[in-house]
């Protein structure tokens, strides 16, 4: 199993096994759970059965990043932002947040004023030019995205002569100058889903291991996506075996981090993992 160190509010944290992120949408139109979670109650009880069920980190988007998603300003995007960071703060203050923002404004408020410990950025610094600085300055872990595109085109007919190579050199140059800004807690999430088929996305997983080269933990968000989903010809609803397969397969090719809708599960394949690599290196 792969292990990593980051700072967290302030404590250099050991991490020892799989972490998992718990998803909570603030989003009207995310393709699984839009508008599920749009006033006090349900965010509370959201955010206690992330807890509950053993997740490490809620993870907070208030902005859709799905195929064709609306864009939204910043002062929307604060709108249902903010609210959600004051609810979790007042009754779960001991909560390990992650905020999913591609803009720089956003993770400082979140990070400075509400006590947020990791930021997620899909565009991987793309979306506002001032992020790298800001992170480095906040100095918190931060997860860069890979993304062909933007939410608006990246499912428009998306190309690469080599997936696995191309995100690998986007991986390469971006870490190179978020360390030369001060950056020192990288994660790197390939992008499932963002700008790619079907057969990128599985090509992607078959070579995560792959990605290892850059010495970063890996974050992966396979959760209900559609490259599931259409494969066995079904639903985001009915996706959590699919997801469950995913993700393990994810895990035993080295990813650090799993994004999920479905937190409960997703512990479970977490503890069958962890138990399994207790006798990786042993002879018979």
């Amino acid at each position: 199993m792969n292990q990593f160190t980051f700072n967290i509010k302030g404590i250099l944290t050991e991490f020892n096994r799989p972490q998992i992120m718990g998803i909570l949408n603030l989003t009207p139109d995310s393709f699984f759970d839009g508008g599920k979670y749009s006033n006090e109650s349900q965010i509370i009880k959201r955010c206690e059965d992330i807890i509950a069920q053993g997740a490490d980190f809620i993870d907070i988007g208030a902005v859709s990043t799905r195929p064709g998603a609306a864009e939204i300003d910043e002062k929307q995007e604060l709108a249902r932002l903010l609210p959600a960071l004051k609810i979790i703060n007042k009754y779960f203050p001991q909560a390990l947040i992650s905020v999913d923002t591609f803009r720089a404004k956003v993770a400082e408020i979140a990070i400075l004023e509400y006590g947020a410990a990791i930021i997620n950025d899909i565009t991987a610094g793309n979306g506002d030019d001032l992020m790298f600085k800001t992170i480095a300055q906040l100095n918190v872990p931060y997860v860069m995205m890979h993304i062909s595109g933007n939410p608006q085109n990246m499912q428009n007919q998306p190309y690469y002569q080599g997936v696995v190579k191309e995100i690998q050199l986007y991986f390469a140059k971006k870490i190179q100058k978020a360390h030369s800004v001060g950056i020192n807690d990288i994660i790197i999430d390939p992008g499932f889903g963002f700008g790619k088929t079907i057969d990128h996305n599985y090509e992607i997983l078959q070579n995560l291991n792959k990605f290892r080269i850059t010495s970063c933990p890996i974050l992966v968000g396979l959760s209900r996506k559609s490259m599931i989903y259409k494969l066995l010809d079904s639903t985001p609803a009915d996706a959590l075996n699919g997801t469950s397969a995913t993700n393990m397969i994810a895990l035993l090719k080295g990813a650090d981090i799993l994004r999920v809708h479905d937190v409960k599960e997703t512990l479970e394949l977490v503890k069958i993992y962890t138990k399994m690599m207790q006798f990786e290196n042993v002879k018979i």
